[in-house]
Protein backbone atom coordinates (compact mmCIF):
# COMPACT_ATOMS: atom_id res chain seq x y z
CA UNK A 1 0.00 0.00 0.00
CA UNK A 2 1.04 3.46 -0.57
CA UNK A 3 2.50 6.01 2.00
CA UNK A 4 1.20 9.06 2.20
CA UNK A 5 3.11 12.26 2.77
CA UNK A 6 -0.04 14.22 3.87
CA UNK A 7 -0.31 18.32 4.20
CA UNK A 8 -3.21 19.47 5.99
CA UNK A 9 -3.89 23.17 5.01
CA UNK A 10 -5.32 25.51 7.26
CA UNK A 11 -6.83 29.23 6.69
CA UNK A 12 -8.76 31.72 8.47
CA UNK A 13 -9.28 35.13 7.04
CA UNK A 14 -9.90 38.46 8.63
CA UNK A 15 -13.05 38.10 6.77
CA UNK A 16 -14.06 34.77 8.27
CA UNK A 17 -12.87 36.57 11.85
CA UNK A 18 -15.41 39.28 11.14
CA UNK A 19 -18.72 37.32 10.55
CA UNK A 20 -17.45 34.66 13.49
CA UNK A 21 -17.43 31.36 11.45
CA UNK A 22 -16.81 29.33 14.22
CA UNK A 23 -16.98 26.60 12.29
CA UNK A 24 -14.25 27.72 10.19
CA UNK A 25 -11.65 28.67 13.05
CA UNK A 26 -8.24 26.90 13.08
CA UNK A 27 -8.60 25.22 15.90
CA UNK A 28 -12.00 23.46 14.53
CA UNK A 29 -10.25 22.80 10.81
CA UNK A 30 -7.57 21.03 12.36
CA UNK A 31 -9.50 18.60 14.40
CA UNK A 32 -11.94 17.78 11.28
CA UNK A 33 -8.52 17.20 9.20
CA UNK A 34 -6.69 15.27 11.58
CA UNK A 35 -9.80 12.91 12.30
CA UNK A 36 -10.41 12.69 8.72
CA UNK A 37 -7.01 11.39 8.15
CA UNK A 38 -7.18 8.90 11.27
CA UNK A 39 -10.20 7.27 9.60
CA UNK A 40 -8.94 6.76 5.97
CA UNK A 41 -5.15 6.25 5.57
CA UNK A 42 -3.20 4.05 7.24
CA UNK A 43 0.63 3.99 6.33
CA UNK A 44 0.65 7.62 6.64
CA UNK A 45 3.21 11.40 7.45
CA UNK A 46 1.22 13.99 8.76
CA UNK A 47 2.45 17.77 8.09
CA UNK A 48 0.74 21.10 9.33
CA UNK A 49 0.50 24.24 7.22
CA UNK A 50 -1.18 27.21 8.35
CA UNK A 51 -2.27 30.66 7.61
CA UNK A 52 -4.45 33.04 10.21
CA UNK A 53 -5.55 36.37 8.67
CA UNK A 54 -4.61 36.03 5.07
CA UNK A 55 -6.94 36.32 2.34
CA UNK A 56 -7.61 33.12 0.20
CA UNK A 57 -8.34 35.31 -2.60
CA UNK A 58 -4.56 35.43 -4.01
CA UNK A 59 -1.36 32.36 -2.92
CA UNK A 60 0.86 35.10 -1.56
CA UNK A 61 0.36 33.47 2.16
CA UNK A 62 2.86 32.54 3.68
CA UNK A 63 1.91 28.45 4.80
CA UNK A 64 1.03 28.25 1.39
CA UNK A 65 3.96 29.30 -0.21
CA UNK A 66 5.82 26.73 2.14
CA UNK A 67 3.77 24.13 1.31
CA UNK A 68 4.21 24.48 -2.16
CA UNK A 69 7.66 24.81 -2.14
CA UNK A 70 7.57 21.42 -0.06
CA UNK A 71 5.39 19.76 -3.37
CA UNK A 72 7.46 20.89 -5.38
CA UNK A 73 10.35 19.25 -4.07
CA UNK A 74 8.61 15.78 -4.00
CA UNK A 75 8.44 16.08 -0.44
CA UNK A 76 4.31 15.75 -0.01
CA UNK A 77 1.99 13.85 -2.27
CA UNK A 78 -0.97 14.07 -0.82
CA UNK A 79 -2.99 17.92 0.13
CA UNK A 80 -6.08 17.96 2.68
CA UNK A 81 -8.46 20.98 2.97
CA UNK A 82 -11.84 21.84 4.89
CA UNK A 83 -12.95 22.82 1.45
CA UNK A 84 -12.18 24.28 -1.57
CA UNK A 85 -12.36 28.28 -0.04
CA UNK A 86 -9.47 27.30 2.41
CA UNK A 87 -7.17 26.42 -0.47
CA UNK A 88 -8.12 29.07 -2.80
CA UNK A 89 -11.28 31.60 -3.65
CA UNK A 90 -9.85 32.37 -7.05
CA UNK A 91 -11.49 30.11 -9.69
CA UNK A 92 -9.20 29.88 -11.99
CA UNK A 93 -6.30 29.48 -10.17
CA UNK A 94 -7.88 26.63 -8.07
CA UNK A 95 -8.88 25.21 -11.08
CA UNK A 96 -5.41 25.13 -12.17
CA UNK A 97 -4.14 23.68 -9.46
CA UNK A 98 -6.98 20.57 -9.81
CA UNK A 99 -6.69 20.08 -13.24
CA UNK A 100 -2.80 20.28 -13.98
CA UNK A 101 -0.27 20.96 -11.49
CA UNK A 102 -1.13 18.48 -8.88
CA UNK A 103 -1.89 15.88 -11.52
CA UNK A 104 1.49 15.91 -12.70
CA UNK A 105 3.44 16.17 -9.58
CA UNK A 106 1.66 13.54 -8.76
CA UNK A 107 -0.03 14.89 -5.60
CA UNK A 108 -3.84 13.27 -4.56
CA UNK A 109 -5.85 16.64 -3.37
CA UNK A 110 -8.88 15.70 -0.98
CA UNK A 111 -11.46 18.47 -0.14
CA UNK A 112 -13.42 17.12 2.85
CA UNK A 113 -16.38 19.14 3.56
CA UNK A 114 -16.95 19.01 -0.59
CA UNK A 115 -16.61 15.03 -0.53
CA UNK A 116 -13.85 15.65 -3.54
CA UNK A 117 -10.76 13.71 -3.74
CA UNK A 118 -8.59 14.17 -7.20
CA UNK A 119 -8.32 9.79 -6.78
CA UNK A 120 -12.02 9.70 -8.05
CA UNK A 121 -11.28 11.76 -11.28
CA UNK A 122 -7.78 9.79 -12.40
CA UNK A 123 -7.81 10.91 -15.89
CA UNK A 124 -10.57 13.13 -15.89
CA UNK A 125 -11.80 16.60 -15.32
CA UNK A 126 -13.34 17.32 -11.55
CA UNK A 127 -17.36 17.15 -12.59
CA UNK A 128 -19.54 20.47 -13.01
CA UNK A 129 -20.91 20.46 -9.57
CA UNK A 130 -16.84 20.70 -8.50
CA UNK A 131 -16.03 23.91 -10.94
CA UNK A 132 -19.25 25.40 -10.17
CA UNK A 133 -18.61 25.06 -6.59
CA UNK A 134 -15.07 26.90 -7.44
CA UNK A 135 -16.77 29.88 -9.04
CA UNK A 136 -19.30 30.53 -6.75
CA UNK A 137 -16.27 30.93 -3.98
CA UNK A 138 -14.87 33.23 -6.44
CA UNK A 139 -17.80 35.52 -6.83
CA UNK A 140 -18.89 34.88 -3.28
CA UNK A 141 -15.08 35.94 -1.80
CA UNK A 142 -14.90 38.84 -3.83
CA UNK A 143 -18.83 39.80 -3.23
CA UNK A 144 -17.50 39.96 0.58
CA UNK A 145 -14.42 41.30 0.26
CA UNK A 146 -16.34 44.49 -1.88
CA UNK A 147 -18.97 44.63 1.41
CA UNK A 148 -16.32 44.49 3.90
CA UNK A 149 -14.41 47.44 2.27
CA UNK A 150 -17.55 49.25 1.65
CA UNK A 151 -18.77 48.48 5.19
CA UNK A 152 -15.17 49.77 6.77
CA UNK A 153 -14.69 52.59 4.78
CA UNK A 154 -18.46 54.53 6.09
CA UNK A 155 -16.79 53.99 9.41
CA UNK A 156 -13.45 55.56 8.36
CA UNK A 157 -15.45 58.42 7.25
CA UNK A 158 -17.88 58.00 10.53
CA UNK A 159 -14.20 58.66 12.35
CA UNK A 160 -14.43 55.06 14.30
CA UNK A 161 -11.27 53.50 14.81
CA UNK A 162 -11.34 49.81 12.42
CA UNK A 163 -7.99 48.23 12.61
CA UNK A 164 -8.50 44.95 14.29
CA UNK A 165 -5.56 45.60 16.88
CA UNK A 166 -4.99 48.80 18.94
CA UNK A 167 -1.80 50.66 18.52
CA UNK A 168 0.92 50.53 21.39
CA UNK A 169 -0.40 52.73 24.01
CA UNK A 170 -3.94 52.18 23.78
CA UNK A 171 -6.40 49.06 24.14
CA UNK A 172 -9.90 49.22 22.67
CA UNK A 173 -12.91 50.08 24.72
CA UNK A 174 -14.70 47.08 26.19
CA UNK A 175 -17.97 48.03 25.00
CA UNK A 176 -17.06 49.52 22.30
CA UNK A 177 -14.37 48.23 19.63
CA UNK A 178 -14.17 51.29 17.78
CA UNK A 179 -12.57 53.05 20.91
CA UNK A 180 -9.74 53.67 22.54
CA UNK A 181 -8.31 53.55 25.88
CA UNK A 182 -4.84 54.37 27.36
CA UNK A 183 -3.06 51.34 28.45
CA UNK A 184 -1.06 53.29 31.32
CA UNK A 185 1.85 50.81 31.21
CA UNK A 186 2.32 50.90 27.47
CA UNK A 187 1.09 54.60 27.72
CA UNK A 188 4.06 55.66 30.24
CA UNK A 189 6.78 54.00 27.78
CA UNK A 190 5.66 56.26 25.32
CA UNK A 191 5.87 59.70 27.03
CA UNK A 192 9.53 58.50 28.14
CA UNK A 193 10.38 58.24 24.65
CA UNK A 194 8.99 61.95 23.71
CA UNK A 195 10.92 63.22 27.03
CA UNK A 196 13.94 61.63 25.79
CA UNK A 197 13.55 63.27 22.60
CA UNK A 198 13.31 66.36 23.62
CA UNK A 199 15.93 66.08 25.73
CA UNK A 200 17.71 66.01 23.10
CA UNK A 201 18.49 62.12 22.80
CA UNK A 202 18.35 60.75 19.12
CA UNK A 203 16.16 57.44 18.74
CA UNK A 204 19.50 54.91 18.59
CA UNK A 205 20.12 56.33 22.06
CA UNK A 206 16.82 55.30 22.93
CA UNK A 207 16.43 52.24 21.56
CA UNK A 208 19.49 51.42 23.10
CA UNK A 209 19.47 52.92 26.44
CA UNK A 210 15.94 50.46 26.73
CA UNK A 211 17.70 47.57 25.57
CA UNK A 212 20.01 47.98 28.59
CA UNK A 213 17.24 48.80 31.01
CA UNK A 214 15.00 46.11 30.21
CA UNK A 215 12.68 48.11 29.22
CA UNK A 216 9.52 45.97 27.06
CA UNK A 217 8.87 45.92 23.44
CA UNK A 218 5.64 46.71 22.21
CA UNK A 219 5.56 43.08 21.34
CA UNK A 220 6.20 42.11 24.52
CA UNK A 221 3.37 43.61 26.35
CA UNK A 222 0.93 42.42 23.64
CA UNK A 223 2.17 38.78 24.02
CA UNK A 224 1.96 39.41 28.02
CA UNK A 225 -1.41 40.69 26.95
CA UNK A 226 -2.41 37.51 25.54
CA UNK A 227 -3.12 39.46 21.95
CA UNK A 228 -0.79 37.86 20.09
CA UNK A 229 2.00 34.99 20.17
CA UNK A 230 5.83 35.67 18.30
CA UNK A 231 9.45 34.44 18.79
CA UNK A 232 12.00 36.49 18.55
CA UNK A 233 15.19 36.16 16.44
CA UNK A 234 18.55 35.87 18.40
CA UNK A 235 16.04 34.42 21.34
CA UNK A 236 15.57 38.39 22.23
CA UNK A 237 13.31 40.89 21.82
CA UNK A 238 15.22 44.32 21.39
CA UNK A 239 14.21 47.99 20.50
CA UNK A 240 15.73 48.91 17.19
CA UNK A 241 16.02 52.81 16.24
CA UNK A 242 12.76 52.25 14.08
CA UNK A 243 10.11 51.22 16.41
CA UNK A 244 11.01 54.63 18.42
CA UNK A 245 10.68 56.82 15.37
CA UNK A 246 7.45 55.07 14.62
CA UNK A 247 6.18 56.20 18.01
CA UNK A 248 7.66 59.34 17.45
CA UNK A 249 5.64 60.49 14.17
CA UNK A 250 2.41 58.98 14.95
CA UNK A 251 -0.37 61.45 15.63
CA UNK A 252 -2.11 58.90 17.38
CA UNK A 253 -0.58 59.95 20.24
CA UNK A 254 -1.68 63.16 20.19
CA UNK A 255 -5.33 62.51 20.03
CA UNK A 256 -5.56 62.30 15.91
CA UNK A 257 -6.64 59.05 13.72
CA UNK A 258 -4.87 58.82 10.41
CA UNK A 259 -7.07 56.55 8.36
CA UNK A 260 -7.06 55.83 4.26
CA UNK A 261 -2.99 56.09 3.76
CA UNK A 262 -3.08 53.27 1.94
CA UNK A 263 -5.89 51.45 -0.43
CA UNK A 264 -6.27 48.85 -2.60
CA UNK A 265 -7.09 48.63 -6.54
CA UNK A 266 -8.22 45.17 -6.16
CA UNK A 267 -8.89 42.80 -3.90
CA UNK A 268 -5.60 41.26 -2.96
CA UNK A 269 -3.65 43.44 -4.36
CA UNK A 270 -1.01 45.27 -3.01
CA UNK A 271 -1.69 48.99 -0.28
CA UNK A 272 -0.99 52.05 -2.39
CA UNK A 273 0.00 55.04 -0.57
CA UNK A 274 -2.41 57.95 -0.80
CA UNK A 275 -0.63 61.82 -0.89
CA UNK A 276 -0.59 63.10 2.82
CA UNK A 277 -3.67 65.59 1.60
CA UNK A 278 -5.97 62.63 0.58
CA UNK A 279 -5.59 61.10 4.24
CA UNK A 280 -8.88 61.23 6.48
CA UNK A 281 -7.92 62.47 9.32
CA UNK A 282 -10.40 62.28 12.77
CA UNK A 283 -9.07 65.02 15.35
CA UNK A 284 -9.84 64.50 18.90
CA UNK A 285 -11.05 60.92 18.24
CA UNK A 286 -9.64 59.75 22.06
CA UNK A 287 -7.58 60.33 25.14
CA UNK A 288 -3.96 62.00 23.67
CA UNK A 289 -0.83 60.60 25.54
CA UNK A 290 1.24 63.34 23.97
CA UNK A 291 0.41 67.51 24.44
CA UNK A 292 -0.12 68.46 20.52
CA UNK A 293 2.96 71.35 21.80
CA UNK A 294 5.09 68.62 22.77
CA UNK A 295 4.42 66.16 19.83
CA UNK A 296 5.08 69.77 17.50
CA UNK A 297 8.59 70.26 18.88
CA UNK A 298 9.65 66.68 17.95
CA UNK A 299 8.79 66.92 14.44
CA UNK A 300 10.29 69.91 13.60
CA UNK A 301 13.81 68.56 15.23
CA UNK A 302 13.03 64.89 13.28
CA UNK A 303 14.00 64.09 9.53
CA UNK A 304 17.06 66.54 9.05
CA UNK A 305 19.62 63.79 9.14
CA UNK A 306 20.82 61.88 5.61
CA UNK A 307 20.42 57.98 6.65
CA UNK A 308 23.69 56.25 4.93
CA UNK A 309 22.83 55.32 1.16
CA UNK A 310 21.85 51.59 0.65
CA UNK A 311 21.26 49.80 -2.15
CA UNK A 312 18.34 46.93 -1.47
CA UNK A 313 18.93 45.56 -5.23
CA UNK A 314 22.41 43.95 -4.26
CA UNK A 315 21.92 40.29 -4.72
CA UNK A 316 23.22 39.67 -1.29
CA UNK A 317 21.09 41.95 0.97
CA UNK A 318 18.37 39.85 2.91
CA UNK A 319 20.76 36.51 2.85
CA UNK A 320 23.48 37.98 5.27
CA UNK A 321 22.31 37.47 8.40
CA UNK A 322 24.31 38.97 11.95
CA UNK A 323 25.75 36.30 14.00
CA UNK A 324 25.85 37.84 17.19
CA UNK A 325 21.66 39.62 17.03
CA UNK A 326 20.39 37.58 13.85
CA UNK A 327 19.35 40.48 12.11
CA UNK A 328 19.85 40.98 8.44
CA UNK A 329 22.59 43.20 6.89
CA UNK A 330 22.27 46.39 5.72
CA UNK A 331 24.30 47.21 2.15
CA UNK A 332 26.22 50.20 2.68
CA UNK A 333 27.33 51.67 -0.81
CA UNK A 334 30.48 53.76 -0.55
CA UNK A 335 33.84 53.89 -2.47
CA UNK A 336 34.22 50.63 -0.69
CA UNK A 337 31.43 48.88 -0.63
CA UNK A 338 30.59 47.19 2.87
CA UNK A 339 27.91 45.41 4.96
CA UNK A 340 27.00 46.33 8.72
CA UNK A 341 24.40 45.41 11.38
CA UNK A 342 23.05 48.99 12.49
CA UNK A 343 21.28 47.23 15.62
CA UNK A 344 24.71 46.96 16.93
CA UNK A 345 24.21 50.88 17.91
CA UNK A 346 20.90 50.22 20.17
CA UNK A 347 20.94 46.86 21.17
CA UNK A 348 23.30 45.52 24.12
CA UNK A 349 25.07 43.36 22.25
CA UNK A 350 29.25 43.59 21.73
CA UNK A 351 29.88 41.20 18.57
CA UNK A 352 27.45 42.63 16.54
CA UNK A 353 29.01 42.88 12.84
CA UNK A 354 31.27 46.28 12.54
CA UNK A 355 32.06 46.14 9.08
CA UNK A 356 32.35 43.63 5.93
CA UNK A 357 34.17 44.58 2.39
CA UNK A 358 31.10 43.50 0.17
CA UNK A 359 33.96 42.36 -2.30
CA UNK A 360 35.94 40.21 0.10
CA UNK A 361 31.99 38.70 0.94
CA UNK A 362 31.12 38.38 -2.97
CA UNK A 363 34.22 36.18 -3.96
CA UNK A 364 34.25 34.17 -0.50
CA UNK A 365 30.87 33.45 -1.01
CA UNK A 366 31.51 32.85 -4.91
CA UNK A 367 34.25 30.84 -3.80
CA UNK A 368 32.50 28.64 -1.50
CA UNK A 369 29.65 27.59 -3.99
CA UNK A 370 32.52 26.57 -6.79
CA UNK A 371 33.53 23.91 -4.53
CA UNK A 372 30.33 22.93 -3.24
CA UNK A 373 28.92 22.27 -6.92
CA UNK A 374 32.29 21.03 -8.22
CA UNK A 375 31.99 18.00 -5.51
CA UNK A 376 28.19 17.35 -6.57
CA UNK A 377 28.94 17.74 -10.26
CA UNK A 378 26.44 20.91 -10.41
CA UNK A 379 29.33 23.01 -12.08
CA UNK A 380 29.25 22.09 -15.35
CA UNK A 381 25.51 22.35 -16.01
CA UNK A 382 25.06 25.83 -13.69
CA UNK A 383 27.93 27.37 -15.84
CA UNK A 384 26.08 26.22 -19.14
CA UNK A 385 22.63 28.05 -17.07
CA UNK A 386 24.48 31.65 -16.60
CA UNK A 387 26.15 31.05 -19.98
CA UNK A 388 22.17 30.48 -21.52
CA UNK A 389 21.41 33.52 -19.10
CA UNK A 390 24.39 35.82 -20.07
CA UNK A 391 23.20 35.11 -23.43
CA UNK A 392 19.61 36.00 -23.61
CA UNK A 393 20.57 39.75 -21.82
CA UNK A 394 23.28 40.01 -24.75
CA UNK A 395 20.36 39.85 -27.10
CA UNK A 396 18.15 41.99 -24.95
CA UNK A 397 20.81 44.81 -24.54
CA UNK A 398 21.34 44.32 -28.82
CA UNK A 399 17.91 44.80 -29.86
CA UNK A 400 17.70 47.57 -27.20
CA UNK A 401 20.91 49.04 -29.19
CA UNK A 402 19.18 48.79 -32.77
CA UNK A 403 16.18 50.31 -31.42
CA UNK A 404 17.98 53.69 -30.21
CA UNK A 405 20.52 53.35 -32.86
CA UNK A 406 17.60 53.83 -35.35
CA UNK A 407 16.35 56.92 -33.02
CA UNK A 408 19.73 58.38 -33.04
CA UNK A 409 19.52 58.08 -37.16
CA UNK A 410 16.37 59.58 -37.16
CA UNK A 411 16.68 62.28 -34.61
CA UNK A 412 20.21 63.22 -37.04
CA UNK A 413 18.01 63.09 -40.05
CA UNK A 414 15.51 65.51 -38.78
CA UNK A 415 18.04 68.03 -37.49
CA UNK A 416 19.65 67.34 -40.82
CA UNK A 417 16.02 68.30 -42.69
CA UNK A 418 15.52 71.28 -40.37
CA UNK A 419 18.92 72.64 -41.09
CA UNK A 420 18.42 72.18 -45.03
CA UNK A 421 15.05 73.63 -45.15
CA UNK A 422 16.42 76.66 -42.91
CA UNK A 423 19.20 77.38 -44.91
CA UNK A 424 16.74 77.31 -48.43
CA UNK A 425 14.93 79.80 -46.52
CA UNK A 426 11.88 77.33 -46.21
CA UNK A 427 11.89 78.24 -42.16
CA UNK A 428 12.89 81.16 -40.53
CA UNK A 429 14.75 79.61 -37.66
CA UNK A 430 16.36 76.20 -37.41
CA UNK A 431 15.12 73.73 -34.55
CA UNK A 432 17.16 70.59 -33.47
CA UNK A 433 16.13 68.56 -30.15
CA UNK A 434 19.66 68.52 -29.08
CA UNK A 435 18.34 67.64 -25.63
CA UNK A 436 17.08 64.40 -27.33
CA UNK A 437 20.29 63.76 -29.60
CA UNK A 438 22.25 64.12 -26.07
CA UNK A 439 20.36 61.30 -23.97
CA UNK A 440 20.04 58.90 -26.78
CA UNK A 441 24.01 59.22 -27.16
CA UNK A 442 24.60 59.19 -23.34
CA UNK A 443 21.94 56.18 -23.22
CA UNK A 444 23.86 53.84 -26.11
CA UNK A 445 27.34 54.89 -24.43
CA UNK A 446 25.79 53.05 -21.40
CA UNK A 447 24.18 49.74 -23.83
CA UNK A 448 27.93 49.59 -24.91
CA UNK A 449 29.43 49.15 -21.46
CA UNK A 450 26.80 46.81 -20.67
CA UNK A 451 27.54 45.08 -23.73
CA UNK A 452 31.13 44.53 -23.22
CA UNK A 453 30.82 43.52 -19.88
CA UNK A 454 28.23 40.67 -20.88
CA UNK A 455 30.10 39.84 -23.39
CA UNK A 456 33.70 39.23 -21.39
CA UNK A 457 31.77 36.95 -19.06
CA UNK A 458 30.24 34.78 -21.70
CA UNK A 459 33.22 34.61 -23.21
CA UNK A 460 35.33 33.47 -20.45
CA UNK A 461 32.49 30.90 -19.47
CA UNK A 462 32.31 29.72 -22.80
CA UNK A 463 36.11 29.20 -23.31
CA UNK A 464 36.65 28.15 -19.69
CA UNK A 465 38.97 30.79 -18.60
CA UNK A 466 36.87 32.57 -15.62
CA UNK A 467 39.26 31.12 -12.66
CA UNK A 468 42.07 28.77 -11.51
CA UNK A 469 39.63 25.62 -13.29
CA UNK A 470 37.67 25.93 -16.57
CA UNK A 471 33.89 26.32 -16.53
CA UNK A 472 34.02 28.20 -13.84
CA UNK A 473 31.48 30.91 -13.58
CA UNK A 474 32.92 34.48 -12.75
CA UNK A 475 30.15 36.42 -11.24
CA UNK A 476 27.43 35.89 -8.41
CA UNK A 477 24.23 36.45 -9.50
CA UNK A 478 21.00 36.40 -7.24
CA UNK A 479 19.69 33.59 -9.01
CA UNK A 480 22.10 31.17 -8.04
CA UNK A 481 21.79 32.86 -4.17
CA UNK A 482 18.41 31.83 -4.25
CA UNK A 483 18.73 28.77 -5.49
CA UNK A 484 21.32 26.79 -3.07
CA UNK A 485 21.89 29.59 -0.53
CA UNK A 486 19.26 29.74 2.25
CA UNK A 487 21.09 32.53 4.70
CA UNK A 488 24.79 33.32 5.86
CA UNK A 489 26.03 33.74 8.85
CA UNK A 490 28.39 36.22 9.15
CA UNK A 491 30.25 37.04 12.16
CA UNK A 492 33.15 38.90 10.90
CA UNK A 493 35.54 38.06 7.90
CA UNK A 494 37.36 35.25 9.72
CA UNK A 495 34.31 33.56 10.83
CA UNK A 496 31.44 32.46 8.20
CA UNK A 497 28.91 29.83 8.25
CA UNK A 498 26.71 28.97 4.98
CA UNK A 499 23.67 27.71 5.72
CA UNK A 500 22.28 25.72 2.35
CA UNK A 501 19.17 25.71 1.05
CA UNK A 502 17.82 21.88 1.58
CA UNK A 503 18.65 19.34 -0.93
CA UNK A 504 21.89 21.02 -1.49
CA UNK A 505 23.31 21.06 2.45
Amino acid sequence: MKKYIIAIYLRLSKEDDRWKDESNSITMQRALLVKYVEENFTDYELREFCDDGYTGTNFDRPGMQEMLKRIKGGEINCVIVKDFSRFARDYVELGSYLEQIFPFLGVRFISVGDGYDSSSYQGSIADLDVNFKNLLYDLYSKDLSEKVRASLAIRKEKGQYVSASSPFGYEKAPEDRHALLVAEDEAEVVRRIFSLTLDGHTSVEIAKLFNETGVKTPIQFKIEKGKTSRKPKGGRFLWSSSIVCRILRDETYIGNIVQKKYTRDFVGGKNRLHPREEWLVSYGHHEPIINKEDFDRVQEGRGKKKLPQRDPTHPLVGKLVCGCCKKNLSYNRRINPYFTCYQRYSNTLENCVSKVNVMFMEQYILFKLQDKLEAEGEQERLCMEEAGRLGREISVIKDKKRMLSARLEDLNRQKFESYQKYVDGWTETFQSDTAAVKRAEEELMVFNEQLQELETAYNRIKSGESGNSGGRFAELTKEMIGRYIDKVLVYDEQHIEILWKENYG
